[in-house]
């Protein structure tokens, strides 16, 4: 095999595997968006204080720990203790529920009916208070994240490869699991909406608000039950993104790479989330490969993913699997 066409086909399966991590943050997106109409810019914060969450619960580190030394004078950050990472993961999961509650509770309630833009702004003050709360209760300092996912170069891969084509793929392990993981989700996901009771009344909400409720569901439940979702795939996110990146500020900013999924792939689709994550990967780290790198000067990554959802708001603005909005005058 030729050696460009070898590299080609490498960089074809990362960004296979980095648009599987766009994705998972995508389908919190859509989740709540699916039911409510809500456009929740804090989504890539909620996996950033997910992720610092669930590494202040491993290592015992208590929560708000400088603001107490800091008005109490002591010298208090851990407790002693350390928690296995699955009972970690759970009571991270409770701590996301609890903050589903709390958002419905003190928030959203409150503005049932108000303008799409108005939910959009609380969910950008939503973003800002989530990112400051989490420095507050477990410091802002980079931590790293194990929770025993393989990581590195997979052996098996690149020994089957290098005896194919003369030439080993170095894909990262970490990305095969993120990739697996994924599936399973959106495969649980899309079971839960077709064939639960809660599944099809979150869709029923989904469709008509007013209809729903006449026929007995209760909207607080099904939008605690949303945002508590978006949150459990929040972790799952941030999990992924912490153990290959760090937990750290740079953490949130994967929403923003998320809304050229969403555009591509449509607002309210869990399918199209995966395919326009997927599409992403592989467009970005091609075109860095094969145009950016060569006659571009490089870091064409960080502006490709919008460049090409500009064209889908020109030529199809509802997305790939989006549903296309007719208003009669």
């Amino acid at each position: 095999m030729p050696e460009q066409l070898a590299f080609t086909i490498e960089v074809f399966l990362n960004g296979l595997m980095a648009g599987v991590l766009y994705a998972l943050v995508a389908l919190g997106f859509v989740l709540i968006y699916k039911a409510s109409g809500i456009f929740n810019f804090a989504q890539g914060v909620m996996a950033l204080f997910a992720a610092m969450t669930l590494y202040g619960i491993m290592n015992g580190q208590v929560p708000f720990a400088h603001l107490i030394n800091a008005i109490f004078g002591t010298d208090i950050h851990y407790f002693g203790w350390n928690i296995p990472a699955f009972a970690a993961i759970l009571l991270t999961i409770g701590v996301m529920v609890l903050l589903a509650w709390m958002v419905q509770r003190f928030i959203f309630r409150y503005l049932v009916g108000q303008e799409p833009i108005i939910l959009f702004m609380a969910t950008i003050g939503l973003a800002y208070f989530l990112e400051g709360v989490g420095d507050l209760m477990w410091g802002s300092d980079i931590k790293t994240l194990d929770v025993g996912l393989p990581q590195g170069i997979n052996i098996a891969i690149d020994e089957t490869t290098y005896g194919w084509f003369g030439y080993g793929f170095f894909i990262d392990n970490l990305d095969i699991v993120a990739s697996v993981v994924a599936i399973i989700l959106v495969a649980a996901l899309v079971m839960f909406a077709q064939y639960t009771k809660q599944g099809r009344a979150m869709r029923a909400v989904a469709d008509d608000h007013q209809a729903a409720l006449s026929v007995g569901v209760s909207l607080n439940f099904i939008w605690i039950l949303v945002w508590s979702l978006a949150g459990f795939v929040a972790l799952v996110a941030g999990i992924m993104w912490g153990a290959k990146s760090g937990v750290q500020f740079s953490l949130s900013l994967i929403a923003l790479k998320a809304l050229p999924v969403l555009m591509l792939g449509g607002f309210t689709s869990i399918p199209g989330a995966i395919i326009g994550g997927l599409i992403i990967g592989v467009g970005e780290k091609l075109f860095e490969f094969l145009i950016g790198a060569p006659y571009l000067g490089g870091a064409t990554e960080n502006w490709f993913a919008y460049m090409l959802a500009l064209l889908f708001l020109v030529f199809r603005p509802q997305g790939l699997f989006g549903e296309k909005i007719i208003e009669r005058v």
